[in-house]
């Protein structure tokens, strides 16, 4: 079982081979005429934050810092909602906030499941935006995948799953 420090760890090498794996997916020469300077630092820079935050996110139930750190942007996130009166909105995002804490720890945010599934706007709502784009939320899923994937590697879920399969 990892801390939040060990978990920090394993998800920046996690994205390092997925960096890697960007890299030879995408011509390095092709981003260079596509893209400015200020992003070439800033796209790689996101998708790193994306994975350090995916890799605290199954720890959001119990007390943490990745607790700390998921409910003040949901704070943050329904202040604005409000003030720009999305009512509605900050109503689904408040639902969607205290779900966590419904929960016993390493119950179901430590599924490979919720893996999949809780990144998904990532990969929907710019898809959603920019039908002419479709795959543009692709490279931050998966960033927040990898740091979803590394937290339950360094936590042992996935293996524990196997064992127990391996019993029956």
């Amino acid at each position: 079982m990892a801390n939040y420090r060990g978990h920090l760890a394993g998800a920046t090498a996690f994205f390092a081979v997925y960096l890697a794996g960007l890299f030879y997916v995408f011509s390095i020469d092709a981003a260079y005429t596509r893209f400015t300077l200020l992003e070439l630092v800033a796209y790689p820079l996101a998708l790193f934050g994306l994975c350090l935050m995916f890799a605290l996110w199954p720890d959001v139930d119990t007390n943490s810092l990745g607790q700390t750190l998921f409910y003040w942007i949901f704070f943050l996130v329904d202040v604005v909602l409000i003030a720009t009166r999305h009512f509605q909105e900050a109503a689904y995002l408040g639902l969607f906030a205290i779900l966590p804490v419904l929960g016993k720890h390493r119950g179901w945010t430590h599924t490979w499941w919720a893996m999949l599934l809780i990144p998904s706007p990532l990969l929907l709502l710019p898809y959603l935006f920019f039908p002419e784009r479709p795959l543009y939320g692709l490279p931050f899923y998966g960033a927040a995948v990898v740091g979803y994937l590394s937290h339950l590697v360094l936590d042992g879920v996935l293996f524990r799953i196997r064992r127990r399969r391996a019993y029956r």
